[in-house]
């Protein structure tokens, strides 16, 4: 969680939301780095997990991201929850809750629907406070 906070901050240099996300291979090696670079792209796609599972899956040649890790400071939205379920990342951790866009437990849980072919382990709250923190801090200076 670390590396993806230091993710999220460098966001802020570009003008982005700052929410970082790492991509670990089975052995826990960094595969795939990303921040949220919206602002800086003007790619509305660019979320943090999306840019971390493209570079995962350049790194392993491949689409499927099974036995992989997603380490991301914010609950992920829905379209970062079905990309998650798409590659097929098996473990999904993430630091602070999104009340109002997150698809992992707050507005919506896409990542446990039976209804998919694929559910990843889910770890929540990890370094909640720091991924927060970085957030209120952001938006403070924004208003």
């Amino acid at each position: 969680m670390r590396s993806a906070l230091a993710e999220a901050s460098a966001a802020v240099t570009t003008g982005d939301v700052p929410i970082g996300a790492v991509v670990l291979d089975p052995t826990g090696v960094v595969i795939g780095r990303g921040r949220n670079t919206r602002e800086a792209e003007g790619d509305p796609t660019g979320h943090a997990e999306v840019v971390a599972i493209r570079e995962a899956a350049r790194a392993r040649g491949e689409w499927r991201l099974s036995g992989c890790t997603l380490v991301v400071t914010l609950e992920p939205c829905t379209m970062c929850a079905g990309a998650i379920v798409l590659s097929r990342v098996d473990r999904l951790v993430f630091g602070a809750y999104d009340d109002k866009a997150g698809a992992v437990g707050s507005l919506w849980d896409v990542v446990r629907d039976r209804r998919l072919n694929h559910r990843p382990e889910v770890i929540a709250g990890v370094l909640a406070d720091e991924s927060a923190q970085l957030l209120d801090t952001f938006f403070r200076s924004h208003r």
